[in-house]
């Protein structure tokens, strides 16, 4: 069987699994596996900006908070407007702070760019912390809607089509091969006529509003917010390792990375009751990737994909030279 058929069946059966899944576990294990959704298309969204185009973003969290508040803000008492309204609403605002603020902070390069981003985040927990119709530090509260079904099978829509969208643009257009070029050398690219400035735009929204999506999703799921909660820098820090773990701009890295420090974090606190343990972990898989596995969990998958392609370029050469009059 080829690779390409095998990885396909492999990922028919993964989500065959997904989809399944709510009937074949209770609540606790579900809310589970809704997290682990949640952190891998969160890692996606970063991996956008971060991977593809070498952007290194340290702010994005602020973006996840955008969606989280305008859902937060437009589904209290004074709106009361519908949950799946309130998902564009905050895209569109996403997008437009991801403008104002990417126009001039795409312009800086390296750890410039990465502390304009860290210092917009900043700047909207402060804005948050004060501002009377946000709640300042005690937070704001959303309906509660008991149903983790609903919630499960809303991150699973919401990551798939993530996953599905970075594929087309960056796997399997102009546009993907467009980002990549200036990822390796800007010039170069700008020389080639491409528009550098509007690719990187584009994906800098891109990046922000898929991750805006998460955020309303997980607003309405716990049903509380406050400033520190979704616009912390230790969110943006989980993703950025998520990614380094798995993959850095490969496809299902994100995922990987992930969905396995998401499960392995919920299982100490489980057992252990403390998440303390999780940091000394993570350090230790960050040591062990960086020394044996500087592109991550991905590299693993590829370079056996690579090594069993190439016998079997290998085997095929030596039959098709045996039939055109090899020695018998």
């Amino acid at each position: 069987m080829k690779p390409r058929w095998a990885g396909l069946l492999l990922l028919i059966a993964v989500i065959g699994v997904l989809a399944l899944l709510p009937m074949l576990v209770n609540n606790y294990w579900l809310r589970i596996a809704t997290g682990a959704l949640m952190w891998a298309g969160l890692a996606c969204s970063w991996n956008i900006l971060g991977g593809y185009a070498g952007y290194i973003n340290f702010g994005h969290s602020a973006f996840f908070g955008l969606g989280a508040y305008v859902t937060a803000l437009l589904m209290g008492d004074k709106l009361a407007w519908p949950f799946f309204a309130t998902v564009p609403a905050g895209m569109v605002v996403t997008a437009l702070f991801a403008i104002i603020i990417g126009a001039p902070t795409l312009r800086l390069r390296g750890a410039y760019f990465a502390i304009a981003t860290w210092a917009f985040a900043e700047v909207l927990i402060q804005f948050a912390s004060v501002m009377d119709f946000t709640g300042g530090i005690g937070g704001i509260g959303l309906p509660p809607f008991l149903d983790e079904r609903f919630f499960y099978f809303a991150m699973f829509a919401a990551a798939a089509l993530t996953y599905l969208i970075t594929w087309a643009l960056f796997e399997r257009s102009r546009f993907g091969l467009k980002v990549k070029a200036l990822r390796d050398h800007e010039l170069a690219a700008e020389a080639m006529g491409i528009n550098t400035s509007l690719v990187k735009l584009q994906t800098f929204v891109l990046s922000a509003v898929t991750a805006s999506v998460f955020g309303a999703i997980f607003a309405y799921w716990v049903t509380f917010i406050n400033p520190k909660s979704v616009f912390g820098g230790d969110i943006t820090d989980q993703m950025v390792v998520m990614v380094l773990l798995g993959g850095l701009g490969s496809l299902w890295g994100p995922a990987l990375g992930g969905v396995g420090l998401f499960v392995v974090n919920r299982l100490i606190w489980m057992y252990w009751g403390d998440t303390a343990f999780y940091i000394a972990i993570l350090g230790a898989a960050i040591v062990l990737v960086v020394l044996f596995m500087p592109n991550g969990i991905a590299s693993l998958f590829s370079r056996r994909a690579a090594k069993s392609g190439a016998v079997l370029d290998k085997a095929v050469g030596k039959l098709v030279g045996d039939d055109q009059g090899g020695p018998n």
